[in-house]
């Protein structure tokens, strides 16, 4: 199917929904998911917006302007991952875990407010790596209107270029807990380093980044583009990513030299697999 048929039958299987509640993050797939939705179904179409201490700030900001200035209804709620049981000590279905949490929760916020159906932005592009979110999401029959109407990711952004939505070029972001490392625990004090981190490369204008936390919060190993790896050059910039480094806490800081990638932390299960 072309890209525009894809879009025809997206928006069909969500006007067959009647009414949702769009899990919404305000990243890439989310946004073109409660855009179409709003366009579809109107006040029909509520947002549903998670705060959580494994997603920076400017995250949820950045979803209560979207929803703002396209007059959507939005609901907060405040989930606690840190108090999912077993969740902090990161074992290999802590996605699983999470999303068994979070998409249950957000089925009660649908129900109290009459709404029939939560949707959520996966694409299928996502089918390709560990993903055991995904087994949450279908075991509670939680909609995924994307991967229904065989959207990637690539054409996900393409659509939201072509709708306006200023997200089509936005960096992929994933929770924080993915930067940590398997079997070690996630706790408040090493998720506020991670994001601190961060947020050190976003106002250096790094484009796409990830700082790994390993050795329980001794190392971090940062990831950004190869084609940025030049500007590790620069003296300036390499000192204020070392030095706000260090000062978070990290004793070593380190590059790694594959760049950026997606599920890097997946890479030693697919190995031992």
């Amino acid at each position: 199917m072309s890209i525009n048929d894809k879009y025809e039958v997206l928006k069909k299987y969500i006007a067959s929904l009647k009414s949702v509640a769009v899990a919404f993050s305000s990243g890439v797939d989310s946004t073109l998911l409660l855009k179409v939705a709003h366009d579809v179904l109107g006040d029909k179409a509520v947002a549903v917006t998670a705060l959580s201490s494994l997603f920076p700030e400017r995250e949820l900001n950045e979803a209560k302007s979207f929803c703002e200035s396209n007059n959507i209804k939005q609901i907060i709620f405040t989930h606690e991952e840190l108090e999912i049981e077993n969740f902090r000590h990161n074992p290999k279905n802590r996605c699983y875990l999470c999303k068994k949490d979070l998409f249950t929760q957000i089925l009660e916020v649908a129900r109290k407010n009459n709404i029939a159906n939560v949707i959520e932005g996966s694409n299928i592009s996502d089918l390709g790596d560990y993903r055991p979110g995904l087994q949450a999401v279908d075991e509670l029959g939680i909609k995924s209107p994307l991967r229904y109407a065989e959207l990637s990711k690539a054409e996900v952004r393409q659509l939201s270029l072509e709708l306006g939505l200023k997200t089509w070029d936005k960096p992929s972001f994933a929770c924080l807990a993915s930067r940590f490392v398997y079997g070690e625990e996630i706790s408040e004090d090493r998720l506020r380093m991670v994001d601190r981190a961060e947020q050190i490369l976003f106002d250096l204008n790094f484009k796409q980044f990830r700082v790994r936390i390993h050795n329980n919060g001794n190392i971090a190993r940062i990831e950004i583009m190869p084609e940025e790896f030049s500007r590790l050059l620069d003296e300036d910039i390499r000192t204020k990513i070392y030095d706000g480094l260090k000062n978070l806490g990290f004793i070593y800081v380190t590059l790694d030299l594959a760049g950026y990638r997606t599920g890097s932390m997946n890479e030693n299960i697919k190995i031992k697999n």
